[in-house]
């Protein structure tokens, strides 16, 4: 499979659509973690009236799975790499002065405005301008 690399326009030009991807997966990943709470303070107490709600929780936790599965591979289908749910930020593959880069976009920033070195992970960011 070829490579895809981004040229910045395309690359800001996706940002409102991952900015959707990547709220979902905040929100999923919110959610897992409360059912998942859950499930491990039933579990401690565990008594047999509690088995029917332990069956949903897991099942729902599978389900949220599942969710976020599907919306990971929305982004990495488009060949952008998420490097962080949380703090929401993607990296995009791009050639720059004939480098390989990854343009950089953090969550609440308006467009791509930095880069780094594949190996540089955020804290190598550099202004693109």
């Amino acid at each position: 499979m070829t490579k895809k690399y981004f040229t910045l326009k395309e690359a800001n030009e996706l940002l409102p659509l991952l900015e959707q991807e990547l709220v979902t997966l905040q929100q999923l990943q919110k959610n897992f973690q409360t059912k998942l709470k859950q499930l491990n303070e039933l579990n401690a107490n565990k008594k047999r009236s509690d088995e029917v709600r332990i069956f949903t929780l897991e099942s729902e936790l599978e389900f949220l799975e599942m969710e976020a599965q599907l919306h990971l591979r929305n982004i990495q289908s488009r060949g952008v790499q998420l490097k962080g749910v949380d703090l929401g930020l993607l990296d995009f593959p791009a050639l720059l002065n004939g480098e390989e880069v990854l343009l950089c976009w953090k969550q609440g920033e308006p467009e791509i405005s930095h880069y780094h070195g594949e190996y540089e992970g955020f804290a190598g960011r550099k202004p693109l301008k």
